[in-house]
């Protein structure tokens, strides 16, 4: 795996030698020049930056963010919590594209099967392709989530791109993509075809108007995800202006960092990444400091879990059965009784048991239960009872 790195050069970082014993700047244990590639044993969490961007639309340099966002960082203080993070440090561009996709897909891989979960600083977001490829070797079928403000699915027939790599997600065989949720799509920027597949794959998109009425409704959608991409351009211009295709309206930074401890919080998520972040643009290093702090926000999510997911033991839940008239099946619902979280369990074929065992019980909310209450079907039963068919 070292091979793929270059190290960290934190002595470059503003403040690096006044590091406090509780920051991170003291606490991560970073492949540093001149030192020995840090040791995975016990490892929760690995940050990697990777500097791969020529497929980044309008957005070329951004592959040099990551040691920005890490210069801020390094600076914020651990929670109260025992951190075990490494960094890994830059993974290089390759000779070929194909190279750094390979890189990226291969660190991932290995780092999955030790249980590490990868916090990836990009680079363009086309590496969340990368990020899909790595859970081939799993064998296990998974759920994505996009915080962007539009789809991405470009020309299912065109090069594998920032805009464009859905579609190659969806079209890559053989296909382990179960479920794809978009977090904060703004309208204008989406064309009304995309719209109509993400309807007929049974895909779910959540526009940014309807979202920011109420911030807690993320909370299920995250809640579901193997994979987060965050895209920065779903963030407003003002509060991050470090992105070549940054827009006036999107996501506040106080509300990006509490998607972010949503994903660190969910017993399900393995990775996450982070992209588009382009130095060049960058005022004052706003952006990269909101990066770091949604870092920190996803880290103070994981290290408090509740690891009630997946549901073992039913004695820690308590279950309601709801009847759908004119539907022939009821929904059963549980609550958790050590987080006031929901989940639905939707029915599916028995010879289907082993490919969709993970997906059977849905992240909800308390209004999904509501909604069932009042002799409605709820949107995310229904769409994942049709994909489980």
């Amino acid at each position: 795996m070292q091979e793929y790195f270059s190290p960290v050069d934190v002595a470059d970082f503003n403040g690096s030698k006044n590091y406090a014993e509780t920051s991170y700047g003291k606490i991560i244990n970073a492949y540093k020049k001149g030192e020995e590639f840090p040791d995975l044993d016990g490892v929760h969490l690995a940050i990697i930056g990777v500097q791969e961007d020529r497929k980044a639309l309008n957005n070329e340099g951004c592959g040099l963010a990551a040691d920005y966002v890490r210069e801020n960082l390094y600076k914020l203080f651990q929670g109260n919590y025992s951190a075990k993070i490494v960094d890994l440090g830059n993974i290089r561009k390759g000779n070929r594209i194909e190279d750094s996709y390979f890189a990226v897909s291969d660190v991932l891989s290995q780092l999955l099967k030790k249980n590490i979960i990868p916090v990836i600083i990009g680079g363009g977001q086309d590496l969340t392709y990368s990020n899909y490829l790595a859970y081939q070797k799993m064998e296990q079928t998974i759920n994505i989530v996009a915080v962007d403000s539009a789809f991405d699915i470009g020309d299912g027939d065109a090069e594998l791109n920032s805009e464009s790599y859905l579609s190659k997600i969806i079209l890559h065989k053989p296909n382990i993509l179960f479920n794809y949720s978009n977090v904060g799509y703004q309208t204008y920027f989406v064309d009304q075809n995309s719209i109509e597949l993400m309807n007929k794959l049974y895909f779910d998109a959540h526009r940014l108007g309807a979202l920011r009425k109420n911030m807690e409704d993320v909370e299920p959608i995250v809640r579901n995800a193997d994979v987060v991409t965050f895209d920065i351009s779903a963030i407003r211009q003002s509060d991050a202006p470090g992105n070549g295709n940054a827009s006036p309206n999107g996501f506040y930074g106080e509300e990006a960092c509490q998607i972010t401890r949503y994903a660190g919080m969910s017993d399900k998520l393995t990775s996450i990444g982070f992209y588009e972040i382009n130095p060049a643009f960058d005022t004052n290093k706003q952006t990269a400091h909101l990066v770091a702090q949604m870092i920190w926000y996803f880290i103070d999510g994981y290290y408090n879990r509740k690891k009630d997911y997946p549901i073992v033991d039913k004695s820690e839940y308590t279950k309601y059965r709801v009847s759908i008239t004119n539907h022939e099946h009821e929904i059963v619902f549980y609550k958790s009784n050590k987080s006031d979280r929901w989940w639905m369990d939707v029915p599916y074929p028995v010879n289907h048991q082993i490919k969709f065992e993970r997906h059977h019980m849905v992240p909800c909310s308390y209004s999904d239960y509501e909604t069932a209450c009042r002799d409605e079907m709820p949107d995310r039963w229904w769409q994942t009872y049709q994909k489980l068919g």
